[in-house]
C-alpha cells in the first residue's frame, strides 16, 4: 500500500512538473532568431514572430531591397548636380532667350547655395515624419518637375521658381543620402559614400560636357537642351517607390535598436565642436568648389589660354572627382583619424592656387589637376558626417546642420572674387583669397577629423 501510494505521489509531482513546463512555455514571449542568435540544425534561423508584428523579410527580400536601395543612391546621386551645371553651359542662351539682365544673371548662379541652405534645414523633420526614403523619392520628383517646367515657364520668375523646385529636391536629397547609406549600410559607409560622391561627380561633369553638343544634336534649342534632364531625374524616382510602399526606409532590423528610433528627442547639435568644425569645413571647401567652377576657366582665359581649351580644363578638374571620391571615403573609414587626408588635399589647394598665379598658361594641366585633387574634399566631408554620429537620427541632424551651415558660409565666396577681380584688375589678389580660406579649411577640417561623435558633445 505504502508502495503503491509513493508510486501515485510521484505521478502526480511529475505532471504538475509538466504542466508547470507548459504554463512556463505558454508565458515565455518568443524571441525572434536575430535577437536570441539561436539556430536551427541546418544553420538557418527559426522564422518565429511576435503575436501582431509583421512577419520578417526572408533573406531574399533583404538582399532584393539592397540593391535596389544601392541602385536609388546611385540614380539619385547622378542627379544632385546637372540642374546646376547643364544651365551654367547654356547661360549666355538663356539670358538671350529670356531677357535676363546681367544682376538676374549673377543672383541666379547664387540661388543653389541659398537654396541647399534653406530647404535642407528642413530635411531632418520630414525625414522623422515621413522616413529618409520617402522624402528622397519625393526630392527627385520635385527635380524631374523643376527641370521639365523651366524651360516653359514664359518668363525669368517663371524660371526661378521652378529652379527653386529643382534645388529643393537637390537640397533634402544632399541632406539625407549620407543618412540612408548610415542605415543601410553601417558597416560599408566608406564604400558606399564613395560610391556615391563618384556618381554625383558623374552626373557633375556629364552635365557639363554633354548638354551643348546634345543641344545642338536636338535642334539647337536650349529649351530642349534644359529639359532633357528631367528624363535622368525620372528614372531615379522608379527605384524608390516600392521601397516606400514597402515601408523601405531602412534596413529591417533598425527599428528594433531603440538608440536609433526616429523619434528620439532631438540632439542639441549646435553644442557639439565637431559638428561646428564640420560645417565651417563644408562651407570652405564648398566656397572653393564653387569658386573653381564658375571662375578658373576664366583665369586660364586671360593668361592666354584659348576658350575651349580652359573649358576643357575644367572638365579635367571636374573628372579628378569621379575615381578620387571613390578611393578617399574608403581610405577615411580605414583611419582613426582622417585629419591628415584633410591636409594633404589642401597642399594640392595651396600648390594649385600659387601655380595659376606664378604660371597660370605654362602649367595649366598641372594646376587643374592640382585642384580637381583639392576639390575631393567634398567626399570626405560627406564620410565624415556618417562617421561623427553614432546614430541614424544624429547623421540626420549633423548632415543637415553641416550642410545647410556650410553652404550659407559658401555664398559670398564666389560674389567675393568677382568684386576683388574687377576692382584689383587682375587675378593676383582673389588668387591669395583662395589661398587665405585654404589655411581655416585646413584647420577646421583637422578638427573635424578627430575620432568623436555629436551625440557624446551634445550630452555635455
Amino acid at each position: 500500500m505504502v508502495g503503491m501510494a509513493s508510486e501515485e505521489t510521484r505521478t502526480a509531482e511529475t505532471r504538475t512538473e509538466k504542466f508547470a513546463e507548459e504554463r512556463t512555455h505558454e508565458t515565455r514571449p518568443e524571441v525572434p532568431a536575430e535577437v536570441s542568435g539561436t539556430e536551427t540544425a541546418s544553420g538557418a534561423s527559426p522564422a518565429r514572430t511576435p503575436a501582431g508584428a509583421a512577419p520578417a523579410p526572408t533573406p531574399a527580400t533583404r538582399a532584393w531591397a539592397t540593391r535596389l536601395v544601392v541602385v536609388g543612391i546611385v540614380l539619385s546621386a547622378l542627379n544632385l548636380r546637372p540642374a546646376i551645371t547643364s544651365l551654367g553651359a547654356l547661360l549666355e542662351e538663356v539670358r538671350d532667350g529670356l531677357g535676363m539682365s546681367g544682376s538676374v544673371a549673377g543672383l541666379l548662379t547664387s540661388v543653389p547655395p541659398l537654396c541647399f541652405a534653406v530647404f535642407g534645414i528642413t530635411a531632418p523633420r520630414l525625414a522623422r515624419r515621413f522616413g529618409a526614403g520617402a522624402v528622397v523619392c519625393a526630392g527627385m520628383v520635385a527635380i524631374t518637375a523643376g527641370l521639365l517646367i523651366r524651360p516653359y515657364a514664359g518668363g525669368t520668375a517663371g524660371f526661378l521658381a521652378a529652379s527653386a523646385l529643382a534645388l529643393m529636391g537637390i537640397a533634402v536629397s544632399n541632406v539625407l543620402m549620407p543618412v540612408i547609406v548610415k542605415r543601410w549600410f553601417p558597416d560599408r559607409v566608406g564604400s558606399m559614400t564613395g560610391l556615391y560622391s563618384m556618381a554625383l561627380a558623374l552626373g557633375t561633369s556629364l552635365a557639363a560636357a554633354v548638354t551643348v553638343p546634345m543641344t545642338d544634336a536636338l535642334g539647337g534649342s536650349w529649351r530642349t537642351g534644359l529639359a532633357v534632364w528631367a528624363g535622368l531625374a525620372a528614372a531615379a524616382v522608379l527605384p524608390w517607390i516600392p521601397l516606400v510602399r514597402g515601408r523601405g526606409a531602412g534596413p529591417a532590423q533598425e527599428p528594433a535598436r531603440a538608440a536609433e528610433d526616429p523619434r528620439a528627442a532631438p540632439l542639441r547639435i549646435t553644442r557639439s565642436r565637431t559638428a561646428w568644425a564640420l560645417a565651417v569645413f563644408f562651407g570652405l571647401q564648398a566656397t572653393a568648389a564653387y569658386i573653381t567652377m564658375g571662375w578658373m576657366p576664366q583665369i586660364f582665359r586671360d593668361a592666354g589660354v584659348p576658350a575651349g581649351t580652359a573649358g576643357v580644363l575644367l572638365a579635367v578638374t571636374m573628372v579628378m572627382g569621379v575615381p578620387l571620391a571613390f578611393v578617399i571615403p574608403r581610405l577615411a573609414t580605414r583611419l582613426p583619424h582622417q585629419g591628415p587626408i584633410v591636409l594633404a588635399l589642401g597642399v594640392c589647394g595651396l600648390a594649385g592656387y600659387t601655380g595659376l598665379y606664378l604660371a597660370p598658361a605654362a602649367g595649366a594641366w598641372a594646376w587643374a589637376l592640382l585642384l580637381g585633387v583639392s576639390n575631393c574634399a567634398f567626399p570626405l566631408a560627406l564620410t565624415m558626417v556618417g562617421m561623427r554620429a553614432r546614430t541614424g537620427p544624429g547623421v540626420v541632424q549633423l548632415s543637415a546642420f553641416a550642410q545647410s551651415t556650410g553652404y550659407l558660409i559658401s555664398i559670398p565666396g564666389p560674389l567675393l572674387v568677382g568684386v576683388l577681380y574687377q576692382h584689383s584688375g587682375g587675378w593676383g589678389v582673389p588668387l591669395a583669397l583662395m589661398a587665405a580660406l585654404m589655411l581655416p579649411q585646413m584647420a577646421v577640417g583637422f578638427l573635424a577629423g578627430r575620432d568623436r561623435t555629436v551625440e557624446s558633445e551634445a550630452a555635455r
